[in-house]
């Protein structure tokens, strides 16, 4: 058994693993460091910026400068600006230059098993790392819900998850179906809709929420109201379902109609939809911002899992494994817990990689969910 100067014991000689190099992966890893505690992060992708370099284009924070910056390194400029999804991967390739942490990229682990009191996560290719503990920080991009609609096999059109949208110039001229009702849905809907003809196919009403109110981000009056502190089981009943943070102006297209939202198609025949009242329309491509599931497969062989694929959890420690934790998921704490303001809180209590970076539920409502915002 080793212990660090700061009274934390290990029950073997092996690093904490850290997998996935996102802001959570990076937040956990120096909350580690700062511990003594011999760390090494696995990365499946090409840089330690975690799914940022993948996501569309056009995307941005929703939360500003000011609740955005993570522990070490403050993010530049306004602090009451958006930074673009560039700025945050190169932002977070900057932090990750400054952990005295080893970060292993091009390396995924497809499973995890356990031998005596320490974890083995085996890779791709067929390397093993052992772990004294393993913190699970691999987010869900790599994991996006895509539901099964009625007669989906026989669509002529284009039928992609926004996982895969970039930018929408391939869909100029075109009739186009979004399906969803938060962010995602509403960026993407909203910037196809000068070239594109847009309808946005929903199971239930839109909601929004301000990004401003009285001339201060939302994220000001959560932690000023108290909201943000209010226990994760309340929170997701208080805000069940999706929400829109209107940050593109997407309540003026509506008003102006220039994009149309109808109830949910029921099936797809050919070339067309078939609506809810019985019409079929003849459509190019149909956008999926169904939102993502936890990628969390390495530790199904484990047994961490529920049958659906869910961790099996409290507050981000595992109910299954002792050394096991989570960071990232949906309403593990708080409304939003998982933004780098609430980890940076988190990390100076002393709660460390157990304690939080975490998001807002272990499963996404349907739609998409608030990805986009650095968490």
């Amino acid at each position: 058994m080793r212990a660090s100067s700061n009274g934390f014991q290990s029950r073997t000689d092996a690093p904490v693993v850290v997998v996935g190099a996102g802001q959570s992966g990076l937040a956990a890893a120096r909350a580690l460091s700062e511990l003594n505690v011999p760390v090494v992060v696995l990365e499946a992708g090409d840089s330690p910026a975690g799914s940022w370099p993948h996501y569309y284009d056009s995307l941005r924070l929703f939360s500003p400068v000011a609740y955005s910056s993570m522990p070490g390194r403050l993010f530049s400029g306004d602090p009451g600006r958006y930074p673009t999804r560039d700025e945050v991967a190169d932002y977070l390739e900057q932090l990750a230059a400054t952990l005295p942490v080893e970060i292993v990229t091009h390396t995924r682990v497809p499973t995890t098993r356990q031998e005596g009191r320490e974890f083995v996560l085996v890779t791709d290719d067929g390397r093993e790392f052992p772990a004294a503990g393993i913190v699970a920080a691999s987010g869900s991009f790599s994991n996006p819900h895509r539901p099964v609609f009625p007669g989906q096999e026989s669509l002529t059109g284009e039928l992609v998850h926004v996982a895969e949208y970039r930018n929408p110039l391939p869909y100029a001229g075109m009739r186009v179906i979004v399906v969803g009702a938060g962010d995602s849905a509403a960026q993407v809907a909203n910037e196809l809709s000068p070239l594109a003809r847009v309808t946005l196919a929903v199971r239930h009403p839109l909601r929004f929420i301000p990004q401003r109110i009285a001339g201060k981000d939302v994220h000001y009056w959560l932690r000023e109201t108290g909201f943000d502190s209010l226990p994760a089981v309340w929170l997701s009943k208080l805000s069940e379902g999706s929400l829109i943070t209107d940050s593109v102006g997407f309540q003026q297209t509506l008003a102006d109609g220039v994009v149309d939202v109808r109830p949910m198609f029921t099936a797809l025949h050919g070339a067309r939809v078939v609506w809810s009242n019985g019409e079929r329309e003849r459509v190019d491509a149909v956008i999926l911002a169904t939102g993502y599931r936890p990628s969390l497969g390495y530790l199904r062989d484990l047994g961490a899992l529920d049958p659906d694929g869910a961790p099996l959890h409290i507050g981000g420690i595992s109910t299954t494994h002792l050394g096991l934790v989570y960071v990232g998921l949906e309403y593990q704490r708080s409304f939003a817990s998982n933004t780098p303001a609430r980890s940076e809180r988190r990390r100076r209590c002393g709660c460390g990689a157990a304690g939080g970076l975490d998001s807002r539920r272990t499963r996404p409502p349907s739609g998409s969910p608030r990805s986009n915002r650095l968490h």
